[in-house]
């Protein structure tokens, strides 16, 4: 066992009477030095964060004297330092409380206190060892509480701003149709519309087919706001108006610095930017098959990684995808994954094109003639029927985007009248009847009776006897006819 000796003479009237010997083990004695050391780095410490502090700091015994005090503290009561260890704090502090904090052990924050004619804020917290009350140490928050008050109007003016900034997000990221703008008395959009509602209430992946110009956004629009997400952002992107190599980091977002010309700070993704919300992908067929499993990998772990980053973020959001392509013979041709389809192929909305659903045209033609002059603040009461006959005849390559652009040229032709006429349309809508002329019935009669006894006469192969029996008139009445329109057959 390792012994560490300590040896004291014994001293009597200046005599030495004896010697005292004092055994320690060494172990016992590393402790002790140990113990000292920690002592110091930690005094050190202290007294280092003491002089380094822009804050004003006191502490102070359980009676209330001054052990420790700041040059900010110091600069503040315009004394030095050495003038305020070993007095009292009542001797040094104006007002102070702080000999009440170390007497009762009960800390005070946030209080205000006035000294030298200011209002400052501080905070006095009891020091406690063993359990027992030993001091308390004293912090002035804000020498001058004009200073706080400076600072609620700056935090105020921040949250402002922030707000502005969250409220044009918003406006710019929210759907602005419902299930009522969707126009339509036809059968099988009346049971679109009562589909698209159940639909909108599940978190499941939607798809929306249907040609250029029937209102797939529409669609898309009306199913976010009529779910859960409504609150939450609705976010655009459509895939076939991004190039190709920023693709990626619009849809994932980057990390600064990741490649030349990032911004500085990064970005963040449309998809992370409708976290909780619905981000609609247009034009899906449109997307590149190296962007198709990314967008695969996402939907399957919930999860999107930046470009430049190592870490993933877990992102809740809802896809509704929309196509005038037919994906089905993309995949055929490889163009696009089989296994992205099933994913977004959850729950499909077809749109029927316009000249499918003519029923519509009246009402939808009303619907925007009074949207689109209301827009334009111009007075327009109806659409003439020889108008309508001719948007009704027309089979509309374009759908109801193109019906429209043609109501709203009409509009603009009206030039002081009040009800759109067959004039006001297009030559290619005209056109359809342009060449049309009414004939007397007799004689569109008369035509039809020829054109069926012909083929009648055809089908029959010439026997007089079996085409009269299909007609349905006697074989002397058929010669007759054969005679006064001149076939012979």
């Amino acid at each position: 066992m390792d012994i560490v000796l300590f040896i004291k003479s014994i001293l009597k009237d200046g005599d030495k009477k004896g010697t005292f010997i004092l055994f320690h083990e060494k172990a016992l004695y590393r402790k002790f030095i140990r113990h000292l050391d920690e002592e110091m780095e930690y005094a050190l410490l202290l007294e280092t964060v003491m002089k380094t502090t822009d804050d004003a700091i006191v502490y102070v015994d359980k009676n209330g004297y001054i052990k420790l005090f700041n040059q900010s503290y110091a600069d503040f009561l315009q004394i030095k330092i050495e003038d305020a260890i070993g007095k009292h704090v009542t001797e040094v502090i104006e007002n102070t409380r702080m000999h009440i904090v170390a007497e009762r052990g009960i800390a005070e924050y946030e209080d205000v206190q006035k000294i030298k004619g200011q209002n400052m804020i501080a905070t006095r917290i009891p020091v406690f060892v063993n359990g027992q009350v030993v001091g308390a140490v004293g912090k002035v928050l804000f020498k001058d509480i004009n200073e706080l008050k400076y600072l609620y109007k700056k935090v105020s003016r921040i949250e402002k701003e922030l707000k502005l900034y969250k409220d044009e997000f918003s406006m710019a990221n929210r759907a602005k149709y419902t299930l009522k703008d969707i126009i339509g008395e036809s059968k099988y959009m009346v049971e679109l519309r009562d589909f698209t509602r159940k639909i909108s209430k599940t978190n499941s992946n939607v798809l929306i087919l249907g040609e250029s110009g029937t209102g797939k956004e529409l669609f898309a629009h009306a199913v976010h706001n009529n779910s859960n997400r409504a609150k939450y952002p609705f976010i655009k992107v459509n895939c076939g108006a991004i190039p190709y190599e920023l693709l990626e980091s619009e849809l994932f977002g980057y990390e600064e610095g990741s490649f030349t010309g990032a911004k500085r700070g990064g970005k963040i993704g449309k998809i992370k930017a409708a976290d909780g919300g619905t981000i609609f992908l247009d034009e899906i067929g449109e997307l590149p098959l190296n962007m198709q499993v990314k967008l695969l990998r996402f939907i399957q772990d919930k999860e999107i990684e930046k470009i430049g980053s190592i870490h993933s973020e877990e992102v809740d959001v809802r896809i509704i995808a929309a196509t005038n392509k037919n994906l089905e013979e993309m995949i055929k041709d490889g163009l696009f994954r089989l296994d992205l389809y099933y994913r977004l192929n959850v729950v499909t909305i077809k749109i029927p094109p316009l000249r499918n659903r003519k029923k519509d045209i009246h009402i939808l033609s009303k619907y925007l003639m009074d949207k689109i002059s209301r827009k334009n603040n111009i007075r327009v009461d109806g659409i003439s029927d020889d108008a309508l006959e001719y948007l009704k005849r027309y089979d509309w390559p374009g759908n109801v985007r193109e019906l429209e652009n043609i109501i709203e040229r009409a509009i603009n032709l009206l030039d002081g009248e009040t009800i759109i006429k067959g004039k006001h349309l297009p030559f290619n809508i005209r056109g359809v009847m342009k060449d049309k002329v009414v004939k007397e019935l007799k004689e569109v009669v008369e035509e039809a009776e020829k054109q069926a006894i012909i083929d009648s006469l055809i089908i029959s192969k010439g026997n007089r006897t079996l085409a009269a029996k299909h007609l349905g008139i006697s074989r002397t009445s058929l010669y007759e006819k054969m005679a006064r329109y001149n076939i012979n057959i």
